[in-house]
């Protein structure tokens, strides 16, 4: 049998234990957090076996005693709860991390010839890379996951009240490393890896040219392509309320003198400016972004030069329920910023000279939720290049539309299935054009 003393020094030790254990100063938060309750739990299990033991041949004085002690003891912990999380909330680095898994599987098919097996377009659509000219049509099958992306975040509030926060995101399109023959393994790559202090961020993010709240919900990985803006680069930015101003990596894309293959520089020494003006409120938002870019080679006569510019108006309207998104852009030079870089920003001429060569794009795209649990995006897509055929040569892409129209379920807040079909065209300056269906059907569980 336990004594009443026995009961009281098996409580006092676990006291003892509990008060003494370290701190963890140099501890992650969600750690402390862990530990706290595991030792709060295992405290409870031994006191509660031990009133059970003592229950059944106990006077009540003997057992009211111990719950005493035992409430002293809750008590403690709680006090000691409390200290811990406060510690975690004001003076603790916070972490989160998401993301999402999604499984698509595409059905393709194109009139103007074949796609390569390792062709990105194969992954999701390029308008530049649409098969356009031959004779005979083709139809491909493909799965992937590489869509499948994951993100970490933290954020530190700093003595002076401050908080510095940074984000790093990474995915599995586009790089190399892999193929479908066995084990289907990609590398990763980043797409975002940024730090933020006030008002200043610093990295590789979305560009500041590109409104990526207007993007339509689609399951092809970008959508409405050739009509958007759509560039991820290192930059540093500067917000003041609805302004924002940037300088960000530049980089030059040429088209030979009579047509050829793309020449990619990065010779200039201006980085591309973007500043940046956005409304929002209630009934959505309205941006309208400006660039102003170098373009620049080096060659064996020297350094050649021009100026580009671009700007984008965009932005959404909610219709009750549903919304409406769209997008305008075009400039001379505006080059890889607009739809996969569809267009070069400029051209050679006879002399060796640099040519900016026009190009202007845009889209629409209206979602209606059915229900609950169902909704649609209907999406179209345009872009126009104002090639100059001496220069450029008739190779070069005119012309892409596209159309898009998908039917989404949402199984749960983090579960979702969606088929979706497009059409999309391609036109080059020769005449030749091609077309490519696809019927997508996607996966996706966010996190």
């Amino acid at each position: 049998m336990v004594s009443n003393r026995g009961i009281r020094q098996t409580l006092l030790v676990l006291l003892v234990l509990f008060l003494s254990t370290p701190a963890w100063a140099d501890a992650d938060p969600s750690e402390r957090e862990r530990a706290l309750e595991q030792r709060v739990a295992e405290l409870e299990r031994l006191v509660n076996q031990l009133l059970m033991e003592r229950q059944d041949d106990a006077s009540g004085q003997e057992v009211a005693d111990v719950r005493r002690e035992v409430d002293a003891v809750n008590e403690r912990v709680a006090a000691v709860e409390e200290r811990e999380t406060a510690d975690v909330v004001s003076g603790a680095t916070r972490f989160n991390f998401g993301g999402y898994i999604k499984a698509d599987t595409m059905v393709s098919r194109y009139s103007g010839g074949s796609v390569p097996a390792q062709s990105l377009n194969r992954d999701f659509r390029i308008p530049a890379l649409i098969p356009v000219g031959g004779d005979t049509s083709t139809t491909d099958v493909d799965f992937h996951a590489k869509e499948t992306r994951f993100n970490f975040g933290f954020a530190h509030d700093t003595d002076g009240g401050n908080e510095v926060s940074g984000f790093i995101e990474l995915d599995f399109l586009t790089g190399p490393g892999g193929d479908e023959r066995i084990t289907n393994s990609y590398n990763p790559r980043i797409r975002h890896a940024f730090i933020r202090y006030n008002n200043l961020l610093a990295g590789q993010y979305w560009s500041t040219f590109f409104n990526v709240g207007a993007l339509p919900e689609n399951l092809d990985f970008i959508g409405p392509t050739e009509g958007t803006i759509f560039a991820r680069q290192p930059q540093l930015r500067y917000t003041s309320g609805a302004w924002e101003f940037a300088v960000e990596n530049p980089e030059t894309t040429i088209t030979p003198f009579g047509g050829g293959g793309r020449i990619v520089t990065d010779t200039a020494y201006i980085p591309d400016i973007v500043a940046r003006y956005t409304h929002s409120g209630d009934w959505g938002n309205f941006v309208v972004a400006g660039l102003g870019r170098q373009l620049s080679i080096d060659t064996d006569a020297g350094t050649e030069r021009t100026t580009g510019l671009g700007l984008s108006v965009s932005g959404k309207f909610n219709l009750g329920r549903n919304d409406l998104r769209w997008m305008v852009s075009g400039g001379p030079g505006i080059g890889r910023y607009l739809g996969l870089n569809t267009a070069n920003g400029a051209v050679f001429d006879a002399e060796g000279d640099l040519e900016t060569i026009d190009a202007y794009g845009g889209f629409v795209s209206y979602r209606h939720l059915w229900n609950d649990k169902w909704r649609s995006n209907f999406t179209f897509s345009t872009f126009y290049a104002d090639n100059e055929t001496d220069l450029t040569g008739t190779g070069v892409t005119k012309e892409v539309y596209s159309g898009l129209v998908n039917l989404l379920y949402q199984a749960t807040p983090q579960l979702r299935f969606g088929m979706e079909y497009q059409h999309s065209r391609r036109e080059i300056e020769a005449g030749d054009s091609g077309n490519m269906d696809r019927l997508q059907f996607s996966t996706i569980y966010a996190f």
